[in-house]
């Protein structure tokens, strides 16, 4: 049954240096800060697992925080690319960066064969591409009943997912909704879970389409008001376009992106 924790507690109850970590949200509902609280204890050596990896990613491994990436498509939407990112696998700075590259489809059926209880997922999606020529977790596998060759991905069973989500009630069941990627599979996959939430209701009431995350699915969840700028949350907050923007020249400069991160993150305080 989830907690209702403070996000300094909840992060540091679950991460550990060396755990498989994904931090789950596709477009909207990132979990920024989340990702900061992590930065900010100074985990090292993480497998970081995620859909789309963007600016979230771009900081944590410009942070030195990841040893590892598994991931479908990087870069920084509508602007180009994560340019810490591009530093740790062409110069290996701050650190090496191991990558394991997937596409989406592969992505959501190996978190949904880890929320399963599957060892792996099967599907199509992987024909007529290289990508097995340079991920090992993609096999050739024949199907039994047709001898048609499809494709295998291993299940992802993170040590730790966190999303963030719209609202909690006091039990710790979480409700999200509007544009949602693979938050449920990843909860559901992993052996702990954190959700970060803009507030605590009495009552969670019907949306249409709502994921609705049961308590006993997660481990803790934290307010934290705007957790997910500069992404947003569907009723709650707009994206921060701008910021995107902007974070082009933040990031190209090492020293550039040092200087921001400890100023905007590493001197700011994890929310009470």
């Amino acid at each position: 049954m989830a907690q209702v924790v403070s996000l300094r507690h909840a992060i540091s109850s679950v991460v550990r240096d060396g755990h498989s970590v994904a931090l789950e949200g596709f477009t909207h509902l990132i979990p920024y800060a989340a990702a900061h609280e992590i930065i900010r204890q100074g985990q090292r050596d993480l497998t970081l697992i995620r859909m789309t990896p963007d600016l979230l990613y771009d900081q944590m491994i410009g942070m030195g925080c990841a040893s590892s990436l598994i991931f479908s498509w990087g870069g920084n939407p509508g602007v180009g690319s994560l340019h810490r990112l591009r530093d740790a696998v062409e110069n290996g700075w701050p650190g090496p960066l191991r990558l394991e590259e997937h596409s989406h489809a592969g992505m959501v059926n190996r978190y949904v064969a880890g929320a399963s209880g599957l060892p792996f997922a099967v599907l199509r999606g992987y024909r007529g591409t290289d990508l097995a020529d340079v991920t090992p977790t993609i096999k050739p596998i024949t199907c039994p009943f047709t001898d048609e060759e499809l494709t295998a991905v291993p299940a992802l069973n993170p040590d730790v997912s966190v999303i963030h989500a719209q609202r909690a009630d006091r039990h710790g069941n979480v409700q999200l909704w509007g544009i949602t990627g693979a938050q449920k599979e990843a909860v559901l996959a992993a052996r702990h879970a954190v959700a970060t939430v803009e507030e605590i209701v009495d009552e969670l009431d019907p949306r249409p389409g709502a994921v609705l995350l049961p308590t006993w699915a997660l481990d803790y969840v934290a307010v934290v008001p705007g957790g997910a700028h500069p992404s947003y949350a569907l009723g709650y907050s707009e994206r921060d376009n701008d910021f995107y923007v902007a974070w082009d020249a933040i990031s190209r400069d090492r020293e550039t992106f040092r200087t921001w991160m400890e100023d905007h993150v590493l001197n700011i305080g994890a929310p009470a």
